[in-house]
């Protein structure tokens, strides 16, 4: 039957999905393995979500489903790529992967503390830096006591690293 015989209310409407946290192709999608237990967890939670749908209205049910599904289509391919660092294989004297790094920021003198995690478990507010991010770009492979510049739009942002951990 062509599409044109469908009536306007039975079409489908083709959920819309943001998008996971960026990770640019071709990179490996490195996770500690907290970010792996946060991504199996939301799995769990979306798949609880799928099972208690509201079945009570078909056309609803149907397009939250697909919803659902389509999310966790991006959360499995997340999930089936994740590359866990454990953290006590790391050299505990450089920043890599998983290392919190506590830092000066020589400008203002005062101290900032984030940990390098994977781009799904990111979270500012959490002093949680991705590690495609440009601060945590600046930072790999240093040490304590060395110098890292941030190249900012009009000026330079020059950090101090005072500490590494792998906790």
């Amino acid at each position: 039957m062509s599409r044109g015989f469908i009536r306007e209310e039975d079409q489908e409407e083709i959920p819309i999905v943001p998008p996971r946290a960026d990770l640019p192709h071709g990179v490996t999608n490195y996770v500690t393995q907290i970010g792996l237990d946060a991504l199996l967890a939301e799995k769990e939670e979306l798949m609880e979500e799928i099972v208690n749908v509201d079945r009570t209205n078909e056309n609803e049910s149907r397009i939250a489903i697909n919803h659902n599904n389509a999310r966790l289509q991006l959360l499995n391919n997340r999930i089936s790529t994740a590359k866990v660092i454990h953290l006590a294989d790391q050299p505990q004297d450089e920043v890599r992967f998983g290392a919190t790094v506590t830092l000066k920021i020589m400008a203002t003198n005062k101290t900032q503390k984030f940990q390098i995690v994977g781009v799904d478990e990111a979270d500012i507010t959490k002093g949680k830096v991705s590690f495609v991010s440009p601060i945590a770009k600046i930072l790999i492979e240093k040490k304590v006591g060395d110098m890292a510049i941030l190249q900012l739009a009009k000026e330079e942002r020059v950090f101090q690293i005072l500490y590494i951990s792998y906790i």
